[in-house]
């Protein structure tokens, strides 16, 4: 019934040949590529200054930021949430601006909102506003296509001079 052939039986090796499976740490060659990964990425959680904190300053971030405490300077983000208890005195530049709190200075947003707690007292420059009912505003609106680039892109002329 059963024979031993030595047909199912392996030979001898190779000059070279090991008994060790594929490693994933042996040397690349040419033709092997790294995998990379095209899923996006996790969006970072937004900076949180707590009602704690205040800062003199200037605050420069490409991300996204919620204001609890004060601030005394400029601030250009992504995304920035004034909470209700806050108070910014300075130009305020970002994609998203939402307002809750208070602020003293201007504001500059491709979206610009202001809820029904929000006190502005500066002028605002958007592109598309929001103000809910209750909202406190003194100063001027203004609608520009790209509110982010005006004064950065713009040269000051040098003052005439007499001929």
């Amino acid at each position: 019934m059963f024979s031993k052939s030595k047909i199912n039986e392996p030979g001898p090796k190779a000059t070279g040949e090991t008994d060790k499976p594929y490693a994933a740490d042996a040397p690349a060659t040419s033709a092997r590529t790294d995998f990379v990964s095209s899923a996006p990425r996790a969006k970072p959680s937004a900076s949180v200054l707590s009602s704690d904190i205040t800062i003199t300053g200037n605050i420069r971030t490409t991300g996204d930021i919620v204001v609890e405490g004060t601030i005394e300077g400029d601030i250009r983000a992504h995304l920035l949430t004034v909470g209700e208890n806050a108070t910014i005195k300075g130009e305020i530049v970002a994609d998203d601006v939402v307002v809750h709190g208070h602020i003293m200075g201007r504001v500059r947003g491709l979206k610009v909102r202001l809820t029904s707690t929000a006190r502005v007292e500066g002028d605002i420059v958007h592109k598309t506003i929001a103000i809910e009912s209750g909202a406190h505003f003194e100063g001027s609106v203004q609608r520009q296509d790209d509110p982010l680039a005006n004064g950065q892109s713009q040269k000051k002329l040098a003052p005439p001079t007499a001929e």
